[in-house]
């Protein structure tokens, strides 16, 4: 059943014949490698075209930055799994990475999005603060979380978010959307009664836009770094076993406060 208007597949990322192997318009074997970084590799195949150096930095530094954060949701969940198939590592990240939703991973393209709407209003005519005050009043309005912004631990500053920005002023990135996310950082406060900083997942966008990373390619930022730290995890995991661990520890602590059976328990 046909669905859609195409009918032949197209792609413009790779090809090969017997003696060669294209991609992005390269030759795989005499052009990119050994002579391409992974990341820019990564940049190349997602816009088909090299990064430059601010863009190799900055795009370098984030995944860097959001690899590994200790024994998050998705570190236990990919444990686990490990803990019940070690015969299955690519099963064991899969379970990992499956959870990269608004709340945790995913949250950079949301972010990323905020910042276009910030700016396409800027454009527009409506001033820095103007608009991101426009932003955060509608979804305050709207009940919505303001992406990036907040973080359970790093209550004063996010660490990483200085540093990247650091990172992406030194490279000389274009910083229009780093002025951005400070601006609705500056307003939060006024609008929703809480001083709400910024976290890594507004400072990834807010650098990575600033050298043309395409915004609906956010959240696989965070997917390919943590896909790394993951594979990394589960390598300790193999030496070092703390799945079951970690499934004593939740159903320790497991309360049930559902019905209960007449006579439940009586020959405990």
């Amino acid at each position: 059943m046909k669905i859609g208007k195409e009918t032949v597949p197209r792609t413009a990322i790779c090809t090969s014949d017997e003696n060669t192997i294209v991609v992005r318009g390269q030759d795989l074997c005499q052009d990119l490698i050994g002579h391409l970084s992974f990341a820019d590799y990564f940049f190349l195949l997602l816009t088909g075209r090299k990064p430059d150096a601010a863009c190799s930095a900055v795009l370098n530094a984030t995944l860097v930055a959001i690899a590994e954060h200790g024994f998050v949701p998705s570190v236990q969940a990919s444990r686990m799994t490990f803990a019940a198939a070690p015969d299955a590592l690519q099963g064991a990240v899969a379970a990992g990475i499956l959870g990269c939703g608004s709340v945790i991973l995913g949250a950079s393209e949301t972010a990323g999005r905020l910042f276009a709407s910030v700016a396409a209003r800027m454009d527009a005519g409506v001033s820095l603060d103007d608009a991101a005050t426009e932003a955060i009043t509608e979804l305050k309005t709207a009940r919505r979380a303001i992406p990036g912004y907040g973080h359970p631990l790093h209550k004063a500053r996010d660490p990483r978010v200085d540093r990247l920005i650091e990172v992406a002023t030194q490279a000389g990135a274009d910083l229009r959307y780093v002025h951005i996310a400070q601006a609705l950082e500056r307003v939060i406060p006024g609008i929703v009664g809480r001083d709400l900083r910024m976290n890594v997942s507004a400072a990834i966008p807010a650098v990575l836009m600033g050298v043309g990373f395409p915004v609906v390619s956010l959240r696989g930022v965070p997917i390919l770094a943590r896909t790394a730290g993951l594979i990394a995890h589960l390598a300790e995991e193999a030496e070092q076993p703390s799945g079951f661990a970690l499934s004593y520890q939740a159903t320790r602590e497991l309360q049930y406060d559902g019905v209960l059976p007449d006579g439940f328990g009586a020959h405990a």
